[in-house]
């Protein structure tokens, strides 16, 4: 059975300290407990609004640099020129609406291929760039186009129908959305509303490499700690540092 990386989204844990406006939970903290249990990367998303994630939670993440720094972002003016000055280990760049709760589907790359042409090539000069993608060859291909590193294919709607019993059909959406990446040559994530019950199919996808989950591992912490919930996640998708 391959080997897949685990990238831990830490939003939440900011959310939670911005409801006291206090400096507890400390992000740097949390990213050590994650750091030893042995996760790859840290995803943080800075919103426009600022919900949870802060600009300076952005510059002591990569100024401490406990674990790589994956930051997500929408392709705006801002976010770019953010990104360029803090020089991420990567980047993903996500469709964002304010009203949203979080980010509802993929980036529609086909439709915005002028402008992301245009956005792109400072970024992909400077740091590895995903784009976050519905499993459809369409944007996979147009991604490839843009020459970015990877896309994450948007798990959201598998682990909605899972939920149900009638997801066959998204999964396998998504086993030939990861196959054709591989295809293509682009490196192939993805993410979103996985959970203990869910990720297995998704992890059992020999071309996805990497998986980033962030709700349900802060919000499953609660009941069992950060530690014993990252560790079962691990083992559950055979990743190199599970016990």
């Amino acid at each position: 059975m391959k080997k897949i990386r685990l990238g831990v989204n830490i939003d939440h844990v900011a959310t939670l300290r911005n409801a006291r406006n206090d400096d507890f939970p400390d992000l740097l903290s949390v990213s050590k407990i994650l750091k030893n249990v042995g996760v790859n990367n840290i995803t943080v998303h800075l919103r426009e609004d600022r919900r949870h994630i802060k600009d300076d939670d952005v510059r002591s993440l990569k100024n401490e640099n406990i674990l790589p720094l994956n930051l997500e972002m929408a392709a705006t003016k801002e976010m770019k020129n953010f990104s360029l000055e803090i020089l991420p280990s990567a980047c993903c760049i996500v469709p964002e609406r304010r009203e949203e709760l979080t980010t509802e589907g993929g980036l529609d790359v086909r439709n915005q291929m002028n402008y992301l042409n245009e956005f792109l090539p400072a970024l992909n000069n400077k740091t590895q760039v995903s784009l976050f993608v519905d499993p459809d060859p369409d944007q996979i291909k147009a991604a490839k186009e843009l020459g970015v590193s990877a896309v994450e294919l948007h798990t959201g709607k598998y682990s909605n129908l899972f939920k149900k019993n009638n997801f066959h059909s998204e999964l396998e959406k998504i086993k030939k959305s990861a196959e054709y990446c591989s295809k293509i040559g682009l490196n192939c994530h993805a993410g979103h509303g996985l959970n203990f019950e869910n990720v297995k199919n998704i992890s059992l996808i020999d071309e996805i490499i990497e998986l980033n989950v962030g709700h349900f591992l802060i919000s499953n912490a609660i009941f069992v700690g950060l530690e014993k919930t990252i560790e079962k996640f691990m083992k559950i998708i055979n990743h190199p540092k599970s016990k």
